[in-house]
């Protein structure tokens, strides 16, 4: 059956419908050089695809796959005011490669999910290219992704981005906090920033005393100081648990929620963390934030990561030996606290 037109009706198009199909595939084709740089030898067949292959090594005996899914929240708002998109894609793989390092696994693969409402192919390529450089960083394939055009979805010069990875661990070689103790130590690995949490608070500091995100702070504006990307530690970690093996009996990522409410994750109901914030100094970005928007302290450490990106658990036997291994890999350590015996009533983390 036909469909009848009047004379005056153009047909249509999807390009009408605000959807343009060439935009996409010109983002593809930009896109591919970064996700190369990424690929790993267990990867089978290229970007384009409708699913992507990844083919388990056979190093592993009893492999275990650990998945985590994330997204960058409300830091891309800080982005779309800066109009800088080159450094929230290594913010979207951190999110999740470092949730899933904790529990010992190896990130082995990436997937990306970008939507907007109308495509432009610049900056959608500069957020891939920082996606490939997380990937990069911690050793994983970017081997697929969605980008959905979805006009009326989100205003003009705005996106959402969401990510997941996937990695492995050996099942013997797990890492849950089952065997933390009295006695054990805590290792706080430093923050590059506000990581990719606290954006909404940030937002109303900048808002409250109208802060001008391009002054100098510390040499630089502050606004790059706010969209430093999010230290990924995969790499020295993974050497730690190659080289010391059983060492780390428990890793945090200090995500939202800070160290008060991440550490006690990993800990048995009967144990505590000691954590004495006069161990290492409040970077200046915190500093900033807590005097311009007189946040307290409780509420600073429940927000952010307060400079401790990441929490190590190791014996008191292997502090030195960890420590040293990841300060060689690049990272500023701090030995934060210590575990112990659980009062009655008394939270999980106390930070001093």
């Amino acid at each position: 059956m036909s469909t009848q037109y009047s004379s005056s009706q153009s047909p249509l198009s999807y390009r009408d419908a605000g959807v343009d199909i060439e935009a996409g595939d010109a983002l593809v084709d930009r896109i591919k050089p970064f996700a190369k740089k990424t690929m790993r030898p267990e990867v089978l067949g290229g970007i384009g695809g409708f699913g992507a292959l990844f083919r388990l090594s056979e190093k592993y005996r009893e492999p275990v796959l650990v998945s985590g899914t994330d997204g960058v929240g409300t830091k891309l708002r800080l982005a779309f005011m800066l109009d800088r998109h080159d450094t929230v894609g290594q913010d979207l793989v951190a999110m999740s490669v470092n949730d899933i390092l904790v529990q010992g696994a190896e990130p082995l693969f990436f997937l990306d999910y970008f939507a907007c409402g109308k495509l432009d192919v610049d900056t959608a390529a500069s957020v891939v290219q920082g996606i490939a450089r997380g990937c990069e960083l911690a050793g994983c394939a970017l081997i697929g992704g969605e980008t959905a055009e979805m006009p009326g979805m989100y205003p003009d010069g705005e996106y959402d981005l969401a990510g997941f990875a996937v990695g492995a661990v050996e099942k013997s070689e797990i890492i849950d906090g089952t065997r933390i103790v009295p006695g054990d130590v805590v290792l706080g690995l430093a923050s590059s920033g506000a990581h990719s949490n606290g954006f909404s608070l940030i937002r109303k500091i900048i808002e409250v005393c109208e802060a001008d995100l391009a002054a100098d702070f510390h040499g630089r504006s502050l606004g790059d100081a706010l969209l430093e990307p999010t230290r990924i530690y995969v790499k020295p970690l993974l050497q730690v648990f190659r080289e010391l093996p059983g060492a780390v009996k428990g890793l945090a990522h200090i995500t939202g929620g800070g160290l008060t409410e991440n550490v006690p994750r990993i800990l048995g109901e009967d144990l505590v963390a000691r954590i004495e914030a006069r161990c290492w100094t409040l970077p200046p970005l915190f500093q900033w934030l807590q005097e311009a928007g007189q946040v307290e302290d409780r509420e600073m450490r429940r927000v952010f990561n307060c400079g401790i990106g990441m929490v190590v658990v190791v014996s008191e036997a292997d502090t030195d030996v960890v420590a040293a291994k990841l300060a060689g890999a690049g990272e500023t350590v701090y030995r934060i606290g210590r575990i112990d015996r659980r009062g009655v009533g008394e939270a999980q983390c106390v930070v001093g």
